[in-house]
């Protein structure tokens, strides 16, 4: 049904980075995705962001969810090594044609985004 999408080649010379516009780096958050009739219900797990961070981008049947989070420098940043948890969320996702992307609802709480994306009408009739 859905397919994860390999991230985009890096300009860096260092092996096993991706392109983020703060850092260079992004992690993959956990995520649910479940056909439900009429509509795809996508769950996504952003933990420490919030709805001003939440970016959902559409490219034609890809279906993009960037999730930055507010990054605080602390005193002890180094010697803690909270790098990895500093890190923004990218989710690239290809969920096909059949969705009508335009009418797509998003509700972020708690941490958990839950997008709804119903399915074309003419998709609906040929399942039928």
């Amino acid at each position: 049904m859905n397919t994860i999408l390999p991230p985009t080649l890096s300009t860096s010379r260092r092996p096993g980075r991706s392109d983020s516009a703060v850092n260079g780096e992004t992690r993959s958050p956990h995520y649910d995705c479940q056909p439900h009739g009429d509509r795809v219900k996508l769950t996504v797990f952003l933990p420490g962001v919030d709805a001003a961070g939440v970016e959902i981008v559409v490219r034609g049947p890809d279906l993009v969810v960037v999730g930055r989070k507010t990054h605080n420098v602390r005193v002890n940043f180094a010697a803690a090594n909270l790098e990895s948890f500093q890190l923004d969320y990218e989710l690239r996702l290809r969920l096909g044609r059949d969705l009508d992307y335009s009418t797509l609802t998003a509700d972020l709480s708690d941490g958990i985004l839950s997008v709804n994306i119903p399915r074309r009408s003419s998709a609906l009739a040929n399942a039928a």
